[in-house]
């Protein structure tokens, strides 16, 4: 199915209540999320607890249980999403450092950090989710920018799509967004995403 049909049966679901339109979506929106969760926790450290399925799950339950929100669009649905699939990830990550008495963050193996061939980073979560908060702050652009590309795996065209700006506006807030995280996370020996 397309990306309008997956807008007009977001449409139809949200705006007219339609419960057809949401069984029909829900094989689609979910299917996506799966990959985008399949494609985000290969990226985890090897000894994650939280398995694909459960964040697809928990992710999906709250995205469907948004009364309050119009979809406008399949991008902006996937837009949400990301928040969401952020959201889970960093009260795990939050929840695993508790458990452990706060021992240590959750650690994310990210393969090029930086971009750099060979090198093999690992990204403390907690603290990227802080510094993402604090940049927030400074250019909520730039943040939302890391939160669609990197917590929900969305290309730069995806993510331009969902935030109704160029993808050459998405590439130099993408670049300047992580020079900025580099600078911040660098302090905490955490790790800035990569190039996707």
């Amino acid at each position: 199915m397309s990306a309008p049909d997956v807008t007009r049966l977001l449409l139809d679901w949200s705006q007219e209540g339609n419960r057809a339109a949401l069984d029909a979506l829900t094989p689609l929106v979910y299917d996506e999320l799966r990959r985008l969760a399949g494609a985000y926790l290969r990226r985890e450290r090897h000894d994650h607890t939280l398995q694909s399925t459960a964040l697809v799950h928990e992710a999906y339950l709250k995205l469907i249980d948004q009364r309050n929100v119009q979809w406008q669009n399949r991008a902006h649905f996937f837009g949400v999403a990301a928040q969401m699939i952020r959201r889970i990830l960093v009260d795990h990550a939050r929840g695993h450092q508790a458990a452990k008495r706060g021992s240590g963050a959750a650690q994310l193996s990210l393969d090029e950090a930086l971009g750099v061939p060979g090198q093999k980073r690992d990204v403390n979560l907690v603290a990227l989710d802080d510094a993402l908060a604090e940049l927030e702050k400074l250019d909520p652009q730039q943040s939302r920018v890391i939160e669609l590309r990197y917590f929900a795996g969305l290309s730069i065209e995806e993510t331009a799509e969902v935030m109704s700006i160029s993808p050459a506006t998405v590439k130099r807030e993408w670049s300047t967004a992580r020079a900025w995280l580099f600078r911040e996370l660098n302090r905490t020996d955490a790790q800035v995403p990569n190039d996707a």
